[in-house]
């Protein structure tokens, strides 16, 4: 069931969320790695020890529906960029605006100027969001398959204090 904006709590994340969303990681990125023909790609071989490390001093948030993690986003702050990492969403909860209001409230946390995500470029449905979110493409790295690595950034205008 898709939840309703009201019942989507957006808060911090915490090293505590770790196990919960490395399971949330896990099934996000199955359909991920059957686009790619990829079932080692980093978010399906990540331990816990490793993302306990990440959250330790990880930025980002998680989605809360009914005290289940829906939805899950990081980053790290380097010089004056944003730099988006694992965006995730539970499957039965896409296309619910889960995604996106992650990155608005990572967007929001920061005083950074400009943000940087990448995705594949046979993930058509990810470029599309970030496109609609206000992405452009900046860069395209070729990956000797036939794919490509897309990196895209956005200026944020949010004013910085």
């Amino acid at each position: 069931m898709m939840p309703n904006e009201e019942s989507v709590i957006i808060r911090p994340i915490s090293p505590e969320d770790a196990g919960e969303v490395l399971t949330l990681q896990r099934a996000a990125f199955v359909s991920e790695a059957q686009i790619y023909g990829a079932p080692n790609t980093a978010p399906l071989v990540q331990t816990l020890d490793q993302l306990d490390a990440e959250l330790v001093d990880a930025l980002g948030f998680v989605a809360v529906v009914s005290g289940r993690i829906v939805g899950a986003i990081r980053a790290r702050e380097r010089d004056d960029e944003l730099l988006i990492g694992r965006i995730a969403v539970a499957p039965d909860q896409q296309g619910a605006g889960i995604g996106p209001r992650l990155l608005a409230a990572l967007e929001e946390s920061t005083t950074c100027s400009v943000a940087e995500l990448f995705t594949g470029s046979l993930s058509k449905a990810n470029i599309e969001l970030y496109s609609s979110l206000g992405y452009r493409e900046s860069e395209r790295v070729e990956q000797g398959d036939g794919t490509a690595q897309i990196f895209m950034r956005k200026m944020l205008t949010t004013p910085r204090g």
